[in-house]
């Protein structure tokens, strides 16, 4: 299946590995089960909104979660929050389960949780439920122009 995330990296000329499974429950932990990946690998997209009214994506592996605390520190805001549902769909144009920053209607911040970053390769929801992308960590910062972070909790 071909979206948004999957053009944009196909035009970039970015070697990357499309995954599919059959989408029957959102959570990131659930698509790593489902494409037999560990899940410190897949990640999950989280769109945040900042004290500023302005938004967001962190990137984490599933295994993680991400400190608002620390998100904020990162980024220079004292107030983050998760966005809400809605907000995100609007912001990026895909639906909650398989929200993306590759492709998102709206370029934003990408922040990628340091630990996470430390695998050579990564995978991620590509714009759709059940589509997910891996490709190399070094391609995924590039292309998204990501910060990395300590945003974990713990």
């Amino acid at each position: 299946m071909s979206t948004r995330g999957v053009y944009l990296l196909r035009d970039a000329g970015i070697e990357h590995e499309v995954l599919t499974y059959r989408y029957v429950k959102m959570g990131a932990q659930i698509a790593a089960d489902a494409v037999g990946q560990l899940h410190e690998i897949v990640m999950k997209s989280l769109v945040f909104r900042a004290d500023d009214g302005t938004f967001l994506f962190a990137l984490i592996g599933s295994n993680g979660n991400v400190s608002t605390r620390k998100l904020g520190r990162a980024t220079g805001h004292k107030h983050i929050e998760a966005a809400a549902p809605r907000d995100a769909e609007r912001i990026t144009g895909y639906r909650v389960g398989g929200i993306s920053p590759l492709g998102s209607r709206q370029a934003l911040p990408v922040i990628v949780d340091a630990q996470t970053a430390e695998h050579p390769a990564l995978i991620l929801n590509a714009g759709a439920r059940g589509t997910l992308v891996r490709l190399a960590t070094d391609d995924l910062i590039r292309i998204l122009d990501a910060s990395i972070a300590d945003i974990r909790t713990g």
